[in-house]
């Protein structure tokens, strides 16, 4: 960093504080109690008051704690506040930016999912670029981490807002809806925004020089990789349908089908459904855990020389 040696207005970096370790057990275990409670309280009193407890606690638990887990690990010395302002800032500009082109470019298509991975990780993508242009450090453990925190703050208001429209149902509040999706976008949430933009990171900040962010092609075809692994997220249950229809439709569904009726599934098809569609998300994290994997062992192999993060000018 030595284009920057001679800037007068510069200190040394401040000294951070180590952050406690496993704090990020903690988090998640007073966060998961509080929840629970929220939860069951709400049930015995239908108190309607508490629902948005429920939906931010829900929604915010598993990616608060993964970037607990990931700053108190490999990034103590970036300091609590450009991790805050990851993910808050970074994840707030990535659900606005991504509703905004998401609605004026896309449209029902084959090719949809596909646009939402590519407009999704485009935003984080630009999130993390805005919120960490002053923070002039490079390398793939620091892209890793900030990356998987935009990632995470994405990941926490998107699960909120499906949890929103999880409760409310034509009966009236169903805190039964709520408390599935809150469960299942929480199980999930590790192998989703959160590694994709993680892998996003890492590329980008490996490829930064003299504290520019550069658009190489390692970074575009990384970008591309991890879209394609969110388009194929999204769109697993259009592929099991698939599946299903192609493996076991009787003939007596196919003449419904073709007199304008929608036939109902038979049992065999429902649990082949949640079959393909469970094995499809579990192929897809695979595919981007073993990335990530090869990014770390790469860069153990060929380490880059480490560097301080300096205060933002």
């Amino acid at each position: 960093m030595s284009g920057y040696r001679n800037t007068s207005h510069l200190a040394d970096p401040p000294t951070r504080r180590t952050a406690r370790p496993d704090q990020w057990l903690r988090v998640f275990l007073v966060g998961l109690l509080l929840w629970a409670a929220t939860a069951a309280v709400t049930f015995l009193t239908d108190n309607s008051n508490l629902v948005p407890t429920i939906v931010l606690l829900g929604s915010f638990l598993v990616p608060a704690t993964v970037v607990v887990w990931a700053h108190e690990r490999y990034a103590t010395d970036l300091g609590a506040d450009r991790i805050l302002a990851c993910f808050g800032i970074g994840g707030i500009i990535g659900v606005l930016g991504a509703s905004v082109l998401e609605s004026y470019l896309l449209s029902p298509s084959v090719w949809m999912y596909l646009g939402v991975g590519l407009i999704e990780e485009a935003v984080k993508l630009a999130a993390l670029v805005v919120v960490c242009r002053r923070l002039r450090v490079s390398g793939l453990r620091y892209g890793l981490v900030l990356g998987a925190t935009v990632g995470a703050g994405f990941a926490a208001f998107e699960s909120a807002g499906y949890a929103f429209n999880a409760v409310l149902s034509i009966q009236g509040l169903s805190l039964k809806a709520l408390v599935e999706t809150e469960i299942l976008r929480g199980v999930l949430a590790p192998v989703g925004h959160i590694l994709w933009t993680a892998i996003l990171g890492g590329a980008l900040f490996r490829e930064r020089r003299g504290g520019r962010f550069r658009l190489t092609v390692p970074v575009l075809a990384t970008y591309l990789g991890v879209a394609l692994l969110h388009a194929l997220w999204d769109s697993m249950s259009g592929i099991a349908v698939w599946l299903v229809a192609r493996t076991t439709t009787t003939e007596w569904q196919r003449a419904l089908f073709d007199l304008g009726y929608m036939p109902d599934p038979t049992d065999r098809q429902v649990h082949l459904f949640t079959f393909y569609d469970t094995a499809g998300l579990v192929v897809v994290s695979l595919g981007g855990l073993i990335w990530l994997r090869l990014l770390v062992r790469g860069e153990k192999a060929a380490p880059i020389p480490a560097q301080q993060p300096s205060a933002p000018a």
